[in-house]
This record gives C-alpha cells, sequence and structure tokens, in this order.
C-alpha cells in the first residue's frame, strides 16, 4: 500500500489544530488533520463561552463548526484514527496509526488533553449512569434532579452554572475553602439560588443502584468526617490530563507527559511542533489555544521551505 506524504499533518482538531490548519494551507502547503473524532476537541464539551473575541457568547459546539467550516474550501484533507507512535527520520517524519502510516515533512501536535478522574469506586460503574464529563453532552439527563459538581476552576464553576438550567439544585464540592475560578464566574454563582457549596471535601465513592446514580460518599478533609447525600448526577471538573501517549519515547515530554516547546511551539526535534492543551503552559484557554495554531504553522512553513 502506497504510504500518503504531507508537507505537514495535524494531530488534533481542537481550535489549536484547526487554526494551525487553516494557516498552513494558506501557506499552500499540503495539510492533513487527523482526528480522533468530530471537530473542536474541549470546546464540544463547553456549554458558553465568554470569552472568546468578536462572540458576546456562543455554544461551544458552535464556535467549533464555525472554525471547521472554512477548511475544506482550503484544501484541507481530513483523516481519521489514533495515532500510536511518530518515528523521526530526519528529512521526513512517519505517522503510525491503528490502520494506516503518514509520511510528512513535518508534525504540528495539537491533541489536547481529557477530563482527568477521581478514581474513586463507582466513578467507571457508573459512567453515562450518572457520572459525567460534559454539561453540554448530557445536562438535559438530570432535569429536576439534585446535581453534583466536583472541582472548583473555570470549568467546574461554568458548567455549574449551565446546569441549573435543568437540575432541582446544584452543588459545586470543593476540596478547597475557596473557588479559584475567575472573580466573574464566581460571582455569578454565589448569587444563584440554585447553586449550593461543600467546601474542604473529596468525594470517596459514588453509589448507586442497578440503572443510576443515587448517592455520593464525601469525607471533609479538615474535620475528617464522611457524609452521604443523595445525588442523582455527578460532573467532574478536577483538571486535565495530556493525549500524548504517543509521543512519551520521543523524550519531548515532562514526567507528566506534557510536551515541551519554546516560544516558537518547537520541540526538541527539528521539524516536530506542539499546540494548545497538550503543550506544557499554565495557561489553557480556545483564545491561547489559537495563538499557539497560527504560531506553530508559521515555523512549520518556514522549516519545510528551507528544507525544500
Amino acid at each position: 500500500m502506497t504510504t500518503k506524504k504531507y508537507d505537514v499533518i495535524i494531530i488534533g482538531s481542537g481550535p489549536a489544530g484547526m487554526t494551525a490548519a487553516m494557516y498552513t494551507a494558506r501557506s499552500e502547503m499540503k495539510t492533513l488533520l487527523l482526528e480522533r473524532g468530530v471537530p473542536g476537541g474541549q470546546m464540544n464539551n463547553t456549554a458558553e463561552v465568554e470569552n472568546y473575541p468578536g462572540y458576546g457568547t456562543i455554544m461551544g459546539p458552535e464556535l467549533s463548526m464555525k472554525m471547521a467550516e472554512p477548511l475544506e474550501g482550503l484544501g484541507v484533507e481530513n483523516g481519521y484514527g489514533y495515532v500510536t507512535s511518530i518515528e523521526d527520520h530526519g528529512d521526513y517524519k512517519k505517522i503510525i496509526t491503528e490502520d494506516e502510516t503518514f509520511e510528512t515533512k513535518s508534525i504540528i501536535i495539537a491533541s489536547g488533553a481529557n477530563h482527568r478522574k477521581l478514581g474513586v469506586p463507582g466513578e467507571e460503574d457508573f459512567g453515562a449512569r450518572g457520572v459525567s464529563y460534559c454539561a453540554v453532552c448530557d445536562g438535559a439527563f438530570f432535569r429536576d434532579q439534585e446535581i453534583l459538581v466536583v472541582g472548583g476552576g473555570d470549568s467546574a464553576v461554568e458548567e455549574a452554572i449551565y446546569l441549573t438550567r435543568f437540575g432541582k439544585n446544584v452543588t459545586i464540592m470543593h476540596r478547597r475553602d475557596q473557588l479559584r475560578a475567575q472573580k466573574i464566574i464566581q460571582e455569578r454563582a454565589f448569587k444563584n439560588d440554585k447553586i449550593n457549596f461543600i467546601w474542604d471535601s473529596t468525594v470517596e465513592e459514588i453509589k448507586g443502584d442497578d440503572r443510576k446514580v443515587t448517592s455520593v460518599v464525601y469525607k471533609n478533609m479538615k474535620t475528617g468526617e464522611r457524609t452521604e447525600k443523595e445525588f442523582g448526577g455527578v460532573f467532574i471538573y478536577v483538571g486535565l490530563d495530556p493525549v500524548a501517549e504517543f509521543a512519551q519515547d520521543l523524550g519531548i515530554t515532562d514526567e507528566a507527559g506534557w510536551i515541551i516547546t519554546d516560544d516558537h511551539m518547537k520541540t526538541q526535534i527539528s521539524g516536530l511542533f506542539a499546540v494548545g492543551d497538550v503543550r506544557q503552559k499554565d495557561f489553557r484557554q480556545i483564545t491561547t489555544a489559537v495563538g499557539d495554531g497560527a504560531q506553530a504553522a508559521q515555523e512549520a512553513y518556514k522549516y519545510v521551505a528551507e528544507m525544500d
């Protein structure tokens, strides 16, 4: 079977990957956008986006589609598959998926991150039966129920506010005594009569019956007291883990698996770049992902031009 060859392959189709694809295609580079699912990445799990320039408020899935729409017209090819490994052969690189092998002059890794799990009893057992990591996807299933949101950052608080559209009440549980979310988001939550708070506490077990979640056991970290409270749904937002298993043997990640780059999105391997949530950095937002994608695309273009 003939190996398909490209100027650049972009692994991942979140905002960083789609932006990179737009720029490389406009530079007339033969571009493949290699996806694992629908375009958008974590944007598809976000209810309302309020801090993306040009929109007062826009739903995450809608913004994903708006970013994806122009790419086909620019000549970006779409591919689907899970990347299992990358091989560096100097002048060219190979990307191996479960079903195909691709050859390319440069690579932009934009594979993003997944929601971190609590790792407590019941979390796996009740996946899709009351445990969720996506309020937009599953919120409507919990109408008039008691809902628990675990976490204290932007995502947790924003999604808790969104879930008040459906739930009877929404409780935010955080392991600290104050939220980490932006102040404007915190204020909205504190003013919402349907949102309650459980502080200094962590989930110890998620319980349920044959059909769904029924309650959560949690522990107060200061007093050690354990409490069981009835909930119909549990939404978990306690951080992210990088999707970069395929890069572990390349020597470009830190101990936690995040890909290390410089300010130009370059890794220590020539022609290999990383952008967006998968990159080692402090601030992960749609706007920063878009900036990463544009920067990496320009660097990939310069790299390929010099090679040619």
